[in-house]
């Protein structure tokens, strides 16, 4: 029988196969980001879910980078998680790593945001404040146009996620950055 996973639970087994500070940051910064879109979409009885999902979205990344959203399924299944988990969470490689579609909300909000996360953070990082909290859209519309900025970020991935939820990529890029307001660590 599928288990579910606390959060104490879920940060145990991340921490397992990730060491590294930048990795373990980004997991806490996108399980705030899919903890702020659940309630903003209506799904905050499901918040929990949803952040655990964003905390544990890159665990195998460290370690099998090349097996990413792949390994990961393995991991989880060999601890009996819930297939809900490993489904959300293997489905963030859609068309990159595995051909797992994200189908529920959640599931395209996970894929839309975590590159965008990163590219956000990049922006964020190279203003005066270093914070998103005076973050505005166009600042990171000018530096997004530039491809050589934050390059690891694939836009494509972004502008497929945001088709995917049927939003318009400024749309997008704007409730991210509120998101990344909401859990600025």
């Amino acid at each position: 029988m599928a288990k579910d996973i606390t959060r104490e639970e879920a940060w145990a087994l991340l921490t397992e196969f990730n060491k590294d500070e930048f990795h373990l940051k980004h997991a806490q910064i996108v399980e705030g980001v899919m903890r702020y879109f659940a309630c903003k979409l209506g799904y905050g009885d499901e918040a929990d879910f949803w952040a655990i999902v964003g905390l544990l979205h890159d665990l195998d990344f460290e370690v099998y980078p090349q097996e990413h959203c792949i390994k990961v399924q393995e991991i989880m299944g060999e601890r009996g998680l819930d297939e809900r988990l490993i489904h959300a969470v293997a489905s963030h490689g859609y068309d990159l790593t595995v051909d797992i579609e994200p189908e529920h909300q959640m599931e395209k909000i996970l894929y839309a945001t975590d590159e965008l996360t990163g590219l956000i953070g990049a922006v964020a990082i190279m203003r005066p404040s270093k914070s998103v909290m005076d973050l505005e859209l166009k600042s990171v519309k000018k530096k997004y146009k530039t491809a050589n900025f934050a390059a690891g970020c694939s836009r494509e991935v972004i502008e497929r996620g945001a088709k995917m939820l049927g939003w318009e990529l400024d749309e997008l890029i704007e409730q991210t950055i509120l998101a990344l307001r909401s859990c600025e660590l």
